[in-house]
């Protein structure tokens, strides 16, 4: 039963359905980004910091204003995605993701530093998760929560192999490992990007790659009412969910860009065991995953964000009052299971809410709410320690915007879809 559950669901028709190799472009993706930005950005901070003296403050500020960046471009991307698909605009992102870490090995300046930023954050957004999730969404539905979760897979394992960029910091510098990482980015990322491909009709497939018949048989629904971008933002649900993903990632953009500052300046950690505990976050992410896929397709999204909201709330204020090493563990399963079950249902919910048709644009117009956590998570933890010389008021602060965030969950209810 279970061999035969395994072959409907990864090859329906006797062969491996495409939408997989298209998931498995997506992890890949989005390991680069993981592994040689988004989660060793608190190793380049201390690097920076030594050279330049610049405060938590300026380094952070360089996170967010890219994160403000990648919202402000989200409708104009989500509709060159649903327009002229997402392979070519991968290869686009990918190109001037790699650029700008070049560009980022050779700063001298703190606008020089910004600049390059701005070109990695306008790379990594159209060369990863949000140009992605389009193909996916469109490729399938039934296991739409799985195959999310599965791609995201890829970021996690990136996570976990931040003590590799660890190594080649404190080994070869940041700069060179900035420009090989800018090598590594374009070499691999541009072979990935030409698997991913827009839509299923348009490749003699189907989604889910359900015959008809198999689909009659399953009791798969084939009629599913797609919303516009105007219709969607027409909606208490569009904007509860967008606000409720800003207020978890207010807490997981901190974490990231402040999380191992604080345990090897603020708990005496060294860079490698800080770093370890960015690993152990991540796995725990990977396996939460796993769970978050398997739990979204069978039961209800919503309720299972709320209690992820919960779980952060909880984890940060662990982190902020921890004192010894078994308190910064417990955080890390939390948050990290918290954030991997709950990222893969941020884009569930939303096309199970509002369909596949106009998924980018509206995903893009949410995202000018969601980066506003995205970006001022790490100025405001900043903020807090550069003015009272620790952490612990900021994680605190963020964890009750967390909690927050529960709320909005708990009321995104679906929308009509009569209109």
């Amino acid at each position: 039963m279970a061999l035969e559950q395994l072959k409907q669901t990864f090859a329906p028709r006797g062969h491996v359905f495409y939408g997989w190799y298209i998931v498995a472009s997506a992890g890949g993706l989005q390991m680069l980004a993981s592994l040689l930005w988004m989660q060793s950005y608190g190793a380049y901070v201390i690097f920076l910091q030594q050279e330049f003296g610049w405060s938590k403050t300026l380094v952070a500020g360089a996170f967010a204003l890219t994160r403000i960046e990648s919202g402000i471009l989200g409708p104009l991307q989500g509709y060159w995605v649903d327009r002229y698909g997402p392979r070519a605009i991968l290869r686009i992102g990918v190109v001037l993701f790699g650029l700008g870490f070049m560009a980022f090995s050779q700063v001298t300046s703190l606008w020089t530093f910004y600049l390059s930023f701005a070109v990695i954050a306008v790379g990594s957004s159209l060369g990863g998760f949000a140009t992605v999730m389009v193909a996916i969404v469109n490729w399938f539905d039934r296991h739409r929560s799985k195959a999310v979760a599965f791609s995201q897979i890829g970021y996690a394992i990136g996570g976990m192999a931040v003590p590799m960029v660890v190594i080649a910091l404190e080994a070869y510098g940041w700069r060179a490992t900035a420009f090989y990482s800018g090598v590594v980015v374009i070499v691999l990322g541009l072979p990935l990007a030409q698997l991913v491909k827009h839509r299923p009709v348009d490749h003699d497939e189907v989604v889910d790659g359900y015959t008809p018949k198999t689909m009659t048989k399953m009791g798969v629904e084939s009629l599913r009412v797609d919303f516009t971008a105007k219709q969607a933002m027409a909606t208490s649900a569009f904007w509860l969910i967008s606000f409720g993903h800003a207020a978890a990632l207010l807490t997981v953009s901190a974490v990231m860009v402040h999380l191992v500052p604080h345990l090897s300046e603020d708990l005496d950690f060294s860079l490698q065991s800080a770093a370890l505990i960015v690993t152990l976050v991540t796995g725990c992410q990977l396996i939460g995953q796993l769970m978050g896929g398997v739990l979204g397709d069978r039961f209800d999204k919503r309720w299972i964000c709320v209690a992820c909201m919960i779980a952060h709330t909880f984890g940060l204020i662990i982190l902020a009052y921890a004192d010894e090493m078994t308190e910064v563990v417990l955080f890390a399963v939390l948050h990290g299971l918290a954030w991997g079950i709950r990222g893969p249902l941020m884009v569930a919910l939303r096309a199970d809410y509002f369909g596949a048709a106009s998924f980018g644009t509206i995903m893009g117009f949410s995202s000018l709410i969601v980066m506003l956590g995205m970006s001022f998570g790490p100025i405001i933890a900043a903020l807090f320690a550069d003015y009272f010389g620790d952490y612990q008021i900021g994680f605190t602060v963020l964890a009750l915007t967390a909690l927050a965030g529960s709320v909005c969950f708990l009321a995104a209810r679906r929308p009509d879809s009569s209109r």
